[in-house]
């Protein structure tokens, strides 16, 4: 599917410890079976965290005070994913940085959640993968990636139709949602946001804002030229909130979204738990 030229622009910036770039996406290619609606080019939002609650032991004390530790792959044309610890071969190539499947494709960071740091070695991670099938997990070499933290987590019971988000035991969101259709369920489990997104046009589909996630759905296996790509966007029918409505993603109004990117201000690596 041909998408519109993507043209550059920033939103006011505040710049992340980690540099977190503005970066153009298509939204509709990215994010998986959401709603319908036309092709629309966004702009990635930037912003910062500074929460540093609870503690997790690491072989990088930097991070210790993160709950969430996030890899950033800094080699340069790909990263390699391993099996196990040490192994040789590995299981999984990816491309650094990573391209959308926009027309053209935006380069966008590779970033990994951090699933087990073993102490007693170092030189590896095991981290999750954002691939089918949901829930797949690799090793990466300590060298190859640069990491970051964060304390934040987004809780989202689809039966309940509520989303809460936290910044470590503080509850920052507690809020109803709409959910996917029976047809096209969204898959439970834990997954991790991969960017976030500002379309052009916050009386669209897709609302004022919009997470990518690292997971995919199962019922999908392409979407409007996409592959399926889970999200949590805001919506421009916020009165079918509270129903079964989308092909996969999670709507939030727009205000609700709003002050979601408010209080967490940080796109990359945040857990997110679907409880199906």
């Amino acid at each position: 599917m041909h998408t519109p030229p993507l043209r550059p622009s920033r939103s006011p910036a505040r710049t992340s410890p980690a540099r977190l770039g503005a970066i153009l996406l298509a939204l509709a290619l990215l994010l998986a079976a959401c709603s319908k609606g036309s092709t629309t080019t966004v702009e990635q939002a930037e912003s910062t965290t500074t929460t540093t609650t609870a503690s997790t032991a690491s072989c990088d004390p930097r991070l210790d005070g993160y709950v969430n530790h996030v890899a950033y792959a800094n080699t340069t044309g790909s990263i390699n994913v391993y099996p196990a610890p040490g192994a040789t071969t590995p299981s999984q190539t990816f491309e650094v940085p990573r391209k959308t499947d926009t027309d053209p494709p935006i380069e966008v960071p590779m970033v990994f959640l951090v699933t087990n740091e073993p102490t007693d070695n170092c030189d590896w991670m095991e981290v999750l993968l954002p691939i089918r099938p949901n829930g797949s997990k690799g090793w990466v070499k300590r060298s190859d990636v640069r990491l970051e933290g964060n304390n934040y987590r987004i809780v989202v019971d689809l039966n309940g139709f509520n989303l809460k988000a936290y910044a470590g035991d503080q509850v920052l969101l507690d809020t109803e949602i709409g959910v996917a259709r029976e047809n096209r369920p969204t898959p439970g489990g834990v997954y991790y946001t991969t960017e976030l997104l500002k379309p052009p046009d916050p009386n669209g589909v897709y609302g004022t804002y919009a997470f990518g996630l690292s997971g995919f759905s199962e019922v999908l296996t392409s979407f409007n030229g996409g592959q399926g790509q889970l999200g949590i966007h805001g919506t421009n029918e916020p009165d079918k909130i509270g129903q079964r409505v989308s092909n996969g993603c999670i709507r939030l109004r727009n205000e609700d979204i709003d002050k979601l990117v408010a209080s967490i201000q940080d796109p990359y690596g945040i857990r997110v738990e679907i409880l199906a």
